[in-house]
């Protein structure tokens, strides 16, 4: 007889192993469909029907595959991007996340900046347009940092090791 706790973590698994495999499936298809190839077999898809065009008559059922095709295609690929796309902003976000937990001058209110509602962003972001113009006071915007100041906030870095 099985275990209740063995049926769940079987079930668990299960579950993690069909995330997994759209999560690399997505992973693939998208890395696929953004390829030039990709592109030409598309390309080379729509030619193959316009010269069949003549052949059918430019009939409602050759107009009809293609509609059809290409309403298929689109419809499946916008969950793969969308699978894509949620988890690359994921990973970026986690990665701001740690350069401003690392680094002792920034917030660590911005952490979870996008669980901020609408009007908490907007205030967010009124302060940093203040700030933007107290600094253009204060110097040019177009003079990029100096090597000495790179070498200065290395040697800070340095210090903190």
């Amino acid at each position: 007889m099985t275990s209740p706790t063995n049926q769940q973590q079987r079930s668990s698994n299960n579950g993690k192993k069909s995330v997994n495999f759209f999560e690399r499936f997505a992973s693939k298809v998208a890395q696929a469909t953004g390829s030039p190839w990709a592109f030409f077999i598309a390309m080379g898809a729509i030619i193959i029907w316009a010269i069949t065009g003549p052949i059918f008559h430019y009939s409602d059922t050759w107009q009809l595959v293609i509609n059809t095709g290409t309403t298929i295609v689109t419809f499946l690929m916008v969950f793969v991007i969308q699978k894509s796309q949620n988890k690359d902003s994921k990973s970026v976000q986690l990665k701001l996340n740690e350069l401003i937990a690392a680094n002792k001058m920034a917030s660590n209110r911005l952490i979870v900046v996008e669980d901020l509602t609408e009007q908490e962003l907007d205030t967010l972001h009124q302060y940093y347009c203040r700030l933007v113009e107290e600094t253009k006071k204060r110097m040019d915007m177009k003079e990029s940092h100096s090597v000495e100041e790179a070498i200065e906030n290395t040697e800070e870095k340095m210090k903190e090791l």
